[in-house]
């Protein structure tokens, strides 16, 4: 479904990624673990068409992403939901919901797409009037999910979905993740928590410093001698 082929990111001149490589396949769980400013972002915003690779290739169901604008790498089956969010916190749940649904096709299916939603995430149909912005930590995360898979992506890409949630939130964020791949949707997550997230994942992919170091099964990488010493703490 999405390979990467030895892209190179830069920030100006600033040298974020080298030569990273990965793929995922249709319905699986991909992760790309690391720590906090390995390129794990950069990698996704890549995929997204918001940074452009120097040198290599992306290419999503054969195609390629390389000059293709963010909103129609969206239109292809691309959702990516960022790190920190970004809701609009002044607006309400449906209004945030909504907005994933931009597109002509989505606008006519989007009160089928929405009761998917809410069947997938109860507390947001709850919330429905609520502001986004008075939702704790772990509606939010839902809410920003939600608002992702009303794009009815093929692939969903979540950076850091656990980040600064108490670890049963945690928890259900990870069985949500779970969940919406038996949907159907092939997921690409990137995250610090790296046990949670070997767990999850049928294969991962190590980022270090901008360049891809491990990839395995995710319980190979589990038992990987580095790996338990540098991120499980064993």
């Amino acid at each position: 479904m999405l390979r990467v082929d030895k892209i190179n990111v830069f920030y100006g001149d600033l040298q974020a990624l080298w030569d990273v490589s990965f793929n995922v396949e249709k319905d699986e769980i991909v992760a790309i673990v690391g720590s906090n400013g390995a390129g794990k972002t950069t990698t996704l915003r890549a995929i997204s068409g918001l940074l452009r690779p120097k040198t290599g290739s992306i290419q999503f169901l054969g195609e390629s992403l390389g000059k293709i604008p963010p909103h129609r790498i969206v239109e292809l089956g691309v959702a990516h939901i960022p790190e920190g969010r970004r809701l609009f916190p002044l607006y309400s749940v449906i209004e945030n919901l909504k907005m994933g649904a931009y597109t002509r096709g989505l606008i006519e299916k989007k009160d089928e797409t929405l009761e998917w939603v809410f069947e997938l995430f109860p507390i947001l149909k709850e919330r429905r009037n609520q502001a986004a912005g008075t939702l704790s930590g772990g509606e939010q995360q839902m809410l920003a999910i939600g608002r992702g898979l009303m794009s009815r992506p093929k692939l969903l890409m979540l950076d850091e979905p656990s980040l600064g949630l108490a670890p049963r939130l945690v928890l259900t964020v990870f069985d949500l993740i779970r969940r919406i791949n038996e949907e159907g949707i092939t997921v690409l997550l990137v995250e610090q928590n790296v046990r949670h997230a070997l767990q999850l994942a049928d294969r991962a992919y190590v980022l270090e410093t901008g360049r891809s170091v491990l990839e395995g099964k995710g319980d190979e990488l589990m038992d990987n001698e580095h790996v338990k010493k540098a991120y499980l703490g064993i």
